[in-house]
């Protein structure tokens, strides 16, 4: 089979096979990580805090933290703080010159940015901890759990444990981004959240056995492999864009032609933002609830409407209308933002080339970004889809809500993102240094180790 013999190959190139032992070795130390229950806290008396974080929000945190949320775990944080620092940082650089003068700086500046993103880590982190804390009485543990008490050491120690926990969690990604293969925080993320799915599907599996629906899990997992597909025709959608280069002839002028061993398109991506809008409409999906629960509101018709709809109720119709709208309106503002048109057509033009039909500088960028805004539109509604069908799944047919959420959302998408990413760049190697298994045609190459 071309797929056995695939596998082969890449254990054939040296410098790959020690990167894949590199990166599941370090994936493996999290995950052992993740079921270190902080110290002072009973382990045995954790159930309540399990299944107080299986719906909702903390269901969708505590996927993200492979569990570690539920455990409360040195790891309890995750890798989240650091996306959150990330986020920020990048949305920073746009109205900070400082941060715009480093993003064009290149390596040296790009090592800067990333010390402010990790010091603004730590600094979210010292945040998120005690809050963290304090919310464990009131997810179910009882104080019998927390074996030294609440006081002020407990507090301290367990506040520098779940910081280093996260700061140890980022310095494992970077590890894996250096020494590893694929990118180390998003197989993080991902390693997480795949470590939710057995124990989320036997869980739906077992309450349809029960009721002898067995052709329902059959079916379910057909819908399962088809939103993959579907998630997978968002992530690799492009439109090309056709691209010719004016190259030097022999008696000094200039010729119209496509440059030899080029690409001939510019790739404009149907969904260029990712996850990222999906990320941001969750985070403004808490503030309706928080402000149904104010005293000027919590008792009036307004407020309860508020905190019943939008407080812990992830598969209601209201949410995920306003949270499929947010999606939308966000996908827009981040495409812009992270789409530089005006640099693509600068860097077009110094290099020589133009897009047939349009005048290069200028004209070239308002034609770039009118095509970015027309494939963007279809590719926003795609991704509120996605993002909205775990509820569709759930009223339909009343999937338990932690099997849901693999139905679609963000934990969909990051999976089906990190793991194209990791193929294509197993693949680069395969292509670069071994076609066996890879290429129908053509000679095959000697690996070279």
């Amino acid at each position: 089979m071309k797929f056995i013999e695939s596998l082969k190959n890449v254990w054939k190139i040296e410098e790959l096979r020690n990167r894949i032992i590199v990166t599941l070795s370090l994936l493996l130390v999290y995950r052992f990580g993740a079921q270190v229950v902080l110290p002072g806290v009973d382990a045995s008396q954790l159930e309540a805090l399990g299944d107080n974080t299986e719906q909702g929000i903390l269901g969708l945190l505590n996927a993200f933290t492979g569990g570690a949320f539920a455990n409360a775990s040195v790891f309890a944080l995750g890798i989240m703080p650091y996306i959150s620092a990330s986020i920020v940082v990048q949305l920073m650089g746009i109205a900070i010159p400082y941060l715009q003068k480093l993003q064009k700086e290149g390596a040296s500046g790009q090592k800067k940015i990333t010390q402010i993103t990790r010091w603004l880590t730590i600094a979210i982190c010292l945040l998120q901890a005690p809050g963290y804390l304090a919310s464990l009485p009131s997810l179910g543990i009882p104080q019998s759990a927390f074996l030294l008490g609440t006081g002020p050491l407990f507090y301290f120690s367990s506040v520098s444990i779940l910081v280093t926990g996260c700061i140890f969690a980022m310095w494992l990604g970077e590890k894996i981004t250096d020494k590893g293969i694929g990118n180390g925080i998003s197989l993080l993320i991902m390693v997480g959240i795949i470590a939710r799915l057995p124990q989320s599907f036997l869980q739906n599996a077992a309450t349809r056995l029960e009721g002898n629906n067995i052709m329902l899990i059959l079916f379910e997992l057909v819908i399962w492999f088809v939103i993959i597909l579907a998630s997978i025709m968002l992530v690799m959608a492009v439109r090309k864009i056709a691209v010719q280069y004016a190259r030097r002839t022999a008696s000094g002028g200039y010729e119209k032609n496509v440059m030899a061993g080029s690409r001939q398109y510019i790739p404009l991506k149907l969904n260029a933002s990712g996850v990222m809008p999906i990320i941001f409409a969750q985070a403004i999906m808490f503030v309706p609830g928080l402000i149904g629960g104010l005293d000027s509101l919590k008792d009036s018709a307004v407020g309860q409407w508020l905190q019943t709809e939008f407080g812990n109720n992830m598969f209601g119709f209201w949410y995920n209308l306003v949270f499929a709208l947010l999606i939308i309106v966000f996908t827009y503002f981040y495409t812009a933002i992270t789409v530089p048109t005006n640099k693509m057509a600068d860097d077009l033009k110094r290099s020589g080339g133009f897009i047939p039909g349009i005048r290069p500088g200028s004209e070239t960028s308002e034609y770039l970004d009118k095509i970015m805004s027309q494939i963007t539109l279809p590719g926003s509604i795609f991704l509120a889809i996605i993002a909205v069908f775990p509820a569709v799944i759930v009223q339909l047919m009343d999937v338990q809500a932690g099997w849901a959420l693999f139905f679609g959302g963000t934990s969909l998408l990051i999976m089906v993102g990190v793991a194209i990413d990791t193929m294509q760049q197993v693949n680069s190697y395969l292509l670069n240094r071994h076609y066996d298994g890879l290429m129908k045609t053509g000679k095959n190459r000697k690996a070279v180790a």
